[in-house]
């Protein structure tokens, strides 16, 4: 029996499939409040913005840091379809995200459990609690599907 994904990660995974509709990469983020209230959420905007930096991680912490009036969003959760790369990463701590769950690992770009496994370095100041799989084979599924119709 199939375990229901948490709102926060349905929605994220709602951006994921926008930003393939758009053409973007697949990958859907959603910060949430410790009361579990939505504070924003994004999808992939690189190609839309013209902006390398657009990663849905990045755009849902800049929009859910505006929205909450604090560049520090200590008792906030992010729910992300994909293993946060390190420019992401860098971004979850200097924010003080509290949790991070994301659905599919990243062997090749991402930086929590691969790569340079980001919030393990000494220099790392702020290290969120971490929760990965969460949705792991529909993430697998969506970004599998994207990357095979457009080659």
């Amino acid at each position: 029996m199939k375990q229901k994904l948490p709102e926060p990660m349905q929605r994220a995974f709602a951006e994921a499939a926008a930003a393939a509709a758009r053409g973007e990469v697949p990958v859907g983020a959603v910060v949430v409040n410790a009361k579990g209230e939505v504070m924003a959420s994004a999808g992939n905007r690189t190609l839309q913005d013209r902006d390398p930096t657009a990663h849905a991680e990045l755009l849902a912490i800049r929009a859910a840091a505006k929205a909450m009036g604090s560049e520090r969003l200590i008792e906030c959760d992010l729910y992300v379809t994909l293993e946060p790369c390190a420019m992401c990463a860098a971004a979850i701590s200097f924010a003080r995200i509290r949790r991070v769950y994301f659905a599919a690992a990243d062997e090749k770009m991402g930086a929590v459990e691969h790569g340079p496994r980001f919030f393990s370095q000494p220099t790392c100041h702020h290290r969120p609690e971490v929760y990965g799989g969460i949705g792991e084979g529909k993430a697998k599924e969506l970004l599998t599907s994207f990357f095979k119709n457009r080659r």
